[in-house]
């Protein structure tokens, strides 16, 4: 049964409604369910369907930002940056970074300050501090341009930034929150000492009204929008749409460690190991004034791209290389920041009431290195609205599929490996990468991969796609194959089109 019937039913009374289906509204959602409050959360499309899907995958306290003296953004990110990496290390992992030395841009000693900050500046940090690098005799110089002799390397993670939203779906859900997906916030208006707000069926379009003694609106890009139009609010606060786009070739330098690349105009750009055979690239930094919906890179952001990567590596790449191409729009707090890149990435938590009830508060900015603590800070300024409110709890919770002891996803590997030998290796890595110990609920007591059903491209069976529809409301084909999974890159059209009508058959017997 989907997740989405399989959970609570909807009531009609909610002392919390939460709008957004992202990283803060999932971790807010998840946040308020475990001190005690009742939880209705709504997304009118796919978990992570925009923003939260589009980053560039990182868990990183932001290097970058102390040139904007952002030292306690940095701060937070890097001891959150710990947190995260210990409670999900199946869709969290280290990485190490490589900065090389660009003469005419940055100098030395300002790259050799601002890295001696960034190890500092974490309190407890058990990843490897920064060192100094020859890049003429380290393998890490071995797919650059020789005029690159010296750099830096430091440590920061990777995140499956889709997946990470899922868990927090899910762990709100374990704790009683009600998740609607395909479901919009057609309107809300207060009455009493609540809100009253009209919910729709994406899907069939059928309507009900909900109550809720407050009002979280997370809606991202929407999050003015949503205040002003569903709300019915004139708010202070403002946002500032920032698009972000990145690009993904095949693999471009062996190894495991990724590149941050200075550029004339004072931004940088990752170059990452991506799904074992690629490479991502980004991002772009773009104004954005139009509507937060679907985007997609221009040729202009594209040809930015390779060349950044062109200024630094001697592989050469084109447009044409491009594999896969994706954007997001970033809602960022509007600091009045000239440069889009300067725009601050910390968060603003605006909260609004009526004679101390009926509270909504509206979330701006943010990313998604400190969504665990914006949603800590966003239940303790709703605290005055809920006297009884149950005290912080997730700075140390693991998430779904996180219980490893240790936080040792090698060792977890190659005990699954051992429990399940008919699994291709691959198959194995990425279903304890995706899944970490919910792994095992999608193999269950399978003694082959005959067991497991239908097989699509990329390993995926049909045993992994009933389990997405049952616990992660997966409904289509894309949202497995680009949000659920990055599979897309390895599953040709006719692949693609059975495992759309597997879901159509599904959906119909349901």
């Amino acid at each position: 049964m989907p997740a989405a019937q399989r959970q609570r039913e909807p009531s009609d009374a909610y002392d919390l409604l939460v709008i957004g289906g992202g990283i803060n509204g999932t971790g807010i959602a998840r946040d308020a369910a475990g001190r005690g409050l009742s939880v209705l959360l709504a997304e009118r499309g796919d978990l992570a369907g925009f923003t939260s899907s589009s980053s560039t995958k990182l868990i990183h306290g932001g290097l970058r930002y102390l040139e904007y003296y952002e030292f306690r953004l940095v701060r937070e990110a890097l001891a959150e940056r710990e947190r995260l990496l210990r409670q999900a290390p199946h869709v969290i992992w280290p990485l190490r970074f490589v900065l090389p030395h660009d003469e005419g841009l940055r100098p030395a000693w300002m790259l050799r300050l601002g890295l001696f900050l960034y190890d500092h500046l974490a309190r407890l940090r058990t990843l490897p501090g920064s060192t100094s690098v020859d890049l003429r005799r380290s393998p890490y110089g071995a797919p650059l341009q020789k005029r690159l002799t010296r750099g830096f390397v430091y440590s920061d993670c990777w995140v499956e930034d889709s997946r990470l939203v899922v868990l927090n779906a899910m762990d709100a859900r374990e704790r009683g929150a009600t998740v609607l997906t395909r479901t919009g916030v057609v309107s809300a208006r207060r009455e009493g000492d609540g809100w009253v707000a009209t919910l729709r069926d994406e899907r069939t379009g059928a309507e009900h009204n909900v109550r809720a003694k407050a009002v979280v609106n997370a809606a991202g890009p929407w999050v003015s929008a949503t205040l002003g139009g569903t709300l019915g609010i004139n708010s202070r606060a403002a946002v500032r749409l920032i698009k972000g786009s990145h690009i993904v070739v095949k693999r471009l330098f062996p190894g495991d460690q990724a590149y941050i690349l200075q550029q004339p105009d004072k931004r940088i750009i990752f170059a990452i190991p991506y799904e074992r055979d690629f490479t991502l690239i980004g991002t772009t930094d773009v104004p954005y004034d139009g509507e937060p919906g679907p985007v997609s890179i221009s040729p202009e952001e594209t040809d930015y791209l390779c060349g950044c990567i062109n200024r630094s590596f001697d592989t050469r790449i084109t447009p044409a290389d491009v594999v896969w191409s994706y954007s997001g729009v970033r809602p960022l707090y509007d600091d009045a920041a000239e440069n889009a890149s300067a725009v601050t990435r910390d968060y603003v938590l605006d909260v609004e009431d009526q004679g101390g009830k009926a509270a909504v508060l509206s979330v701006f900015g943010g990313k998604i290195t400190t969504y665990r603590r914006l949603a800590e800070h966003a239940i303790e300024k709703l605290k005055p609205f809920f006297p009884g409110l149950k005290p912080a709890w997730t700075g140390d919770a693991v998430l779904p599929g996180g219980a490893m002891p240790d936080a040792d996803f090698d060792s977890f590997l190659a005990k699954l490996q051992a429990e399940k030998p008919f699994l291709p290796a691959e198959t194995a890595r990425r279903l304890a990468r995706a899944y970490g110990t919910k792994a095992r609920e999608i193999v269950g007591t399978a003694r082959s991969m005959a067991d497991l059903g239908e097989v699509f491209d990329g390993g995926l069976t049909a045993a992994e796609v009933d389990y997405l529809r049952a616990e992660e409301w997966a409904v289509t084909a894309e949202d497995i194959l680009w949000r659920r999974s990055k599979l897309g890159l390895r599953t040709g059209p006719e692949s693609a089109a059975r495992l759309a009508a597997y879901l159509d058959r599904k959906a119909e017997a349901a």
